[in-house]
């Protein structure tokens, strides 16, 4: 065989080999990529996505947009060719696999987290939504969890009401942790609670609930690494009740992020008018019960699916301002936000045209 011949044959055969290793061998690396966008101020699967009964509501128009990111299943073993299209593609972001399900945690893990991540995002845009609108919220300290073998397991439940331990009154939900940890392990400590049943009785039948019990409980020592605190295996949460029903209507979605959108939708229900003037905003950002904004992940994916739907403007948390303003999709204008009361700024400006005046992300912030 001539010389050349077998030359352009071993690197015909090479290039199959590395091919085919390509194809077969997995990376430890999984995929980000712009995922849907809703209108939290129109329908979803048929149905509006803030439902509100018991108050007078306005019609809204325009777009109030929360946004998500798609990501690759935990189970999902990525190839090299699959990662390098990926690296080379611009509407997508590959990450290592163990960014989005750390610790070895399952797909099934991550979605029950999100869950209850995205649950908690919709109680507290309720909350933030009324509190801008001087609507008062009743909330208490409640029993979120309970860790599974610790003490607290069939003493505590998840929905008790916690008033106080050891007689402390229990005004928020890190008094419980603080109380707690005067203890050495091994020692005991009491909780004051309202049974869960007893508070959703007493919810049912508009009335506070008014029966308590004593519960005692022997710490045990945390499992944190170096750590010698003192727990009894719950940890603590907020729960409110709303003075009328605001439902939240959108499925296969986790996550905290669309706290903010959430919120403005809420607000933008309850008043007169509109709030976007017509326009398509879009944004994305967590927000507790106080109505501060906070960061999210995916920020660069949630832009470029922002603008692709037509927004226009995009309300973006002052921490993620930096990262989305390296490579803004063009034609979106991002508009830095800390709380629920910059968006409603912003969106004044924006319905009346003085875009001027708005606080725009750059890449230093």
């Amino acid at each position: 065989m001539p010389r050349r011949t077998a030359t352009m044959l071993a690197s015909t055969l090479m290039l199959i080999a590395l091919l085919c290793a390509g194809v077969l061998i997995p990376v430890p690396y999984a995929e980000m990529s712009p995922g849907p966008t809703v209108n939290t101020l129109g329908d979803h699967d048929g149905e509006p996505v803030l439902q509100i009964t018991g108050h007078k509501t306005y019609p809204a128009d325009g777009h109030l947009n929360m946004t998500t990111v798609r990501v690759t299943s935990a189970d999902f073993r990525m190839n090299l060719v699959e990662a390098v299209y990926g690296w080379l593609a611009h509407d997508s972001k590959i990450v290592p696999h163990d960014t989005l399900y750390p610790d070895g945690k399952t797909e099934e893990q991550s979605t029950q987290e999100n869950a209850e991540e995205f649950s908690q995002s919709q109680e507290s845009a309720k909350v933030a939504a009324l509190k801008e609108l001087g609507v008062p919220v009743k909330s208490w300290v409640i029993v979120s969890t309970v860790v599974k073998g610790s003490p607290a397991e069939g003493r505590l439940h998840a929905g008790d009401v916690i008033k106080a331990v050891d007689g402390a009154a229990v005004k928020q939900p890190s008094d419980v942790a603080r109380f707690v940890t005067r203890h050495k392990p091994g020692q005991k400590v009491v909780f004051t609670v309202v049974p869960a049943k007893e508070q959703v009785a007493a919810e049912k039948a508009h009335r506070t609930a008014t029966k308590t019990q004593d519960v005692t409980i022997t710490t045990t020592t945390s499992d944190d690494s170096g750590a010698k605190r003192a727990v009894v295996g719950i940890s603590a949460g907020t729960d409110h009740t709303f003075p009328f029903t605001i439902d939240i209507k959108l499925a296969d979605v986790g996550g905290p992020s669309a706290g903010l959108m959430f919120a403005l939708g809420i607000y933008d229900k309850l008043t007169p008018g509109s709030l976007t003037g017509g326009r398509f905003v879009a944004g994305t950002g967590t927000i507790d019960d106080n109505g501060t904004v906070g960061p999210i992940g995916g920020i660069d994916m949630k832009t470029v699916g922002a603008r692709d739907k037509g927004a226009q403007y995009f309300l973006t948390p002052a921490d993620n301002c930096a990262a989305a303003a390296k490579d803004t999709p063009s034609g979106l204008t991002l508009v830095k936000v800390k709380t629920i009361g910059d968006a409603l700024d912003a969106l004044k400006d924006i319905r009346s045209g003085d875009t001027a005046a708005l606080p725009r992300c750059t890449t230093n912030g």
